[in-house]
């Protein structure tokens, strides 16, 4: 179940917590996103904590996309809490928001400049959110670079993982079931 929460402060902060109590309540660990949750990013460190431990007991996990003109959560506070947090792309160029194009490489970059991320450690996070955290957070089992995973990948040119997300690069390899999209395409 994703819910989207725009509410800001307190408010959005209540909310936050009775979809986990809810959650809880159901028996729905691992089963319930909350998408955006803007509260997170505009309340006070304590307060954040608090509800990120409620997050964390009732098994609730964070989407962000990184909104340019808002507050969003911490993402590193809520990691270190034991939350689930991971990007996504809340739509493609629509009437709300026209910078959605569905590459989650360059939602990585975005969350890693909006959150301040400079280290390679911090970046491999933003990597991770957009990619395996954001499978494990829908159920997707068996995702990722595993013996025996389905061969479903994008291949860039990059020396390692920070670099492609502080610059990522236009070209691309998409292989999808081991099978290139682009017969054509180099890496």
């Amino acid at each position: 179940m994703d819910i989207h929460l725009h509410e800001a402060g307190e408010g959005g902060i209540r909310q936050i917590l009775r979809i986990a109590e809810r959650t809880r309540a159901l028996g729905m660990a691992g089963r319930v996103v909350i998408s955006h949750a803007y509260a997170l990013g505009d309340v006070p460190d304590d307060v954040v904590d608090s509800t990120a431990r409620a997050l964390a007991d009732a098994g609730v996990a964070i989407m962000t996309n990184a909104p340019g003109d808002r507050a969003f959560p911490p993402i590193l506070r809520l990691r270190a809490a034991g939350v689930r947090v991971f990007a996504g792309n809340d739509n493609i160029r629509d009437a709300w928001w026209p910078y959605g194009n569905g590459d989650m490489l360059q939602r990585a970059m975005l969350i890693g400049y909006r959150s301040g991320f400079h280290t390679d450690a911090h970046l491999e996070i933003a990597l991770a959110m957009a990619t395996t955290e954001a499978a494990a957070a829908i159920g997707r089992e068996g995702h990722g670079l595993l013996p025996g995973a389905r061969a479903d990948f994008v291949a860039i040119r990059a020396p390692n993982a920070a670099a492609a997300v502080a610059a990522p690069p236009t070209e691309r390899l998409v292989v999808r079931n081991g099978i290139s999209l682009d017969p054509a395409a180099a890496i």
